[in-house]
């Protein structure tokens, strides 16, 4: 399967979005480079892009993308779960547990929001502490933040 990149300058950093011809595999933050996909600019890419930015401007609420989910079942399991959290709204990791019909996982479900290769289009960032503290991001804290924000404005 034929994987390409390509980095976007957006108002949270470089992204590097990857994608097969079919479906957005992983989003990177700080323009990470995957060794295993070639450099180059695709319709797909070029979607996702303006996707993000529209929901960085607030005027986008959900995404229209074919994604492809890679990770155990119980991995898809939990980043399903995530995708029903609503806009503006957060989830602990005790919630998303008992969600998924399996209250004592929550250290698992940490893991497993840890290592969602799409973030944003899946919605890690909504996911919090069971104080309500922020908690480990992909992107930095500083960028959590930010998302969250920009989703209680916009809400």
């Amino acid at each position: 399967m034929e994987q390409t990149y390509f980095v976007y300058e957006t108002a949270i950093g470089a992204l590097t979005v990857c994608c097969t011809k079919e479906a957005v595999i992983a989003i990177r933050f700080a323009g990470q480079m995957p060794p295993e996909a070639q450099q180059e600019r695709t319709a797909l890419s070029d979607r996702v892009a303006q996707q993000i930015q529209e929901y960085l401007q607030g005027m986008r609420k959900n995404f229209e993308l074919p994604l492809q989910m890679t990770g155990t079942d119980f991995q898809k399991m939990v980043w399903t779960e995530l995708c029903k959290i609503p806009y503006g709204e957060t989830r602990s990791y005790q919630q998303i547990a008992q969600q998924i019909h399996n209250p004592k996982a929550c250290r698992a479900v940490g893991l497993a929001n840890n290592r969602n290769p799409l973030p944003i289009l899946i919605p890690c960032h909504r996911v919090l502490g069971a104080d309500g503290g922020l908690t480990g991001y992909a992107g930095g804290l500083d960028c959590k933040q930010k998302l969250l924000e920009l989703e209680k404005t916009f809400k």
